[in-house]
């Protein structure tokens, strides 16, 4: 027989092996497609653009979120040939803010620095590794050789 004990805000329910035999009477609640905080990726079904989707990074919630917010909805409601061509200004407004937070928005080339030093130091790492191991393996041979000339010279006497 289960149990439920209250603390504080949560409540805690124990249930036994007999509980889990039976089939859980429980009715699944039909999703509602139409639901504004379902996940529904970046644009709506309306058209309308999702900005609490996780694919935008906490971008539209940041100290920028504006800028970004007025720079995406632009290009996005584009109706011109070459679209969001008339959003220079939203993304120069999004862009000048993102500089001045550097560790929320680092630029790309500062990433590509970033990885490409850390692959450096990881190719340095196995070179230092590898030649370690060739300085192991010239031993190994040295000893060997050493070994066998001392073993033909005994025989020899």
């Amino acid at each position: 027989m289960s149990s439920v004990r209250e603390e504080g805000k949560d409540r805690i329910i124990f249930v036994t092996k007999e509980d889990h035999a039976t089939p859980s009477s429980a009715e699944l609640v039909e999703e509602d497609p139409n639901d504004p905080y379902e996940e529904q990726g970046l644009i709506l079904p309306s058209g309308e653009i999702n900005w609490n989707c996780p694919c935008l990074g906490g971008v539209a919630s940041g100290p920028c979120g504006t800028d970004f917010k007025d720079a995406f909805s632009c290009f996005h409601y584009s109706k011109e040939d070459v679209k969001g061509s008339e959003c220079l200004e939203q993304f120069r407004a999004m862009q000048e803010c993102m500089q001045q937070y550097p560790d929320l928005y680092p630029q790309e080339d500062e990433k590509v620095q970033e990885q490409s030093s850390e692959t450096k130091q990881t190719s340095q790492d196995s070179a230092s590794a590898e030649t370690s191991g060739a300085n192991s393996t010239s031993a190994t041979k040295q000893d060997s050789e050493s070994t066998q000339s001392n073993t033909e010279s005994s025989v020899e006497s």
